[in-house]
């Protein structure tokens, strides 16, 4: 059966911006913090790398009891039993992914607008991870979605949202504001140097907008 998902605080790791010895470790103190959701993104390691620090991720996971997603990799992602895969625009195809994964596995799309997010809708998707809402050093070559574009598309698709790219303290709240499920954090969570202190107050700032909503 599908896992049931808490989109709030959704944590994209990145090795290189990490100020961890490890990904499981950055991993950890973030789900101390209260990070909901993780998804393991290894833009550079190679597939043993990937596989054995996916293994490692997949067990801090399970201890916690938190929903473990991986980026791109259906392979890596179907051999070490995550919930889910999410893949970008530019990835294997969405249609495909699914037929790979079956129907009791998480499937994510990344949509920086309207028409991205209908396509996304209609090819499985169980939730959308749009933006880049702003230019940051993990999304400096992305297309930029305006706060207009991700009202369109909170007003026409009805899956869950996660929002990317510049989401931090000073904006938390805002993007609680716009109707989003949830906040998808990189730097504003890994490149700290206290992560779970830094992951409560992001998550306490975004709680505070939906309970402003």
């Amino acid at each position: 059966m599908k896992p049931d998902v808490d989109y709030t605080l959704y944590l994209v790791t990145d090795r290189d911006l990490m100020t961890t010895a490890t990904v499981e470790d950055s991993v950890e103190l973030a789900i101390k913090g209260g990070v909901t959701l993780v998804q393991l993104r290894e833009k550079t390691a190679n597939s043993n790398e990937f596989y054995n620090t996916a293994v490692n991720v997949r067990h801090v996971c399970r201890k916690y009891n938190i929903t473990l997603i991986i980026h791109d990799r259906v392979d890596i992602a179907l051999a070490v039993d995550a919930d889910g895969v999410h893949v970008g625009q530019h990835d294997i195809p969405a249609k495909i992914v699914r037929d790979i994964i079956g129907p009791e596995k998480i499937l994510g799309i990344s949509a920086s607008n309207l028409s991205e997010a209908l396509a996304a809708a209609n090819a499985g998707a169980d939730y959308l991870g749009v933006g880049a809402m702003q230019a940051t050093n993990t999304k400096n070559d992305a297309n930029l979605t305006s706060m207009t574009e991700l009202a369109e598309i909170r007003s026409k698709v009805k899956l869950p949202i996660v929002v990317i790219g510049g989401i931090g303290h000073d904006n938390a709240f805002s993007f609680a504001q716009a109707g989003v499920d949830g906040l998808a954090v990189v730097s504003a969570i890994v490149a700290q140097n206290d992560i779970t202190k830094a992951t409560k107050e992001l998550k306490s700032e975004f709680l505070r907008g939906l309970s402003k909503e």
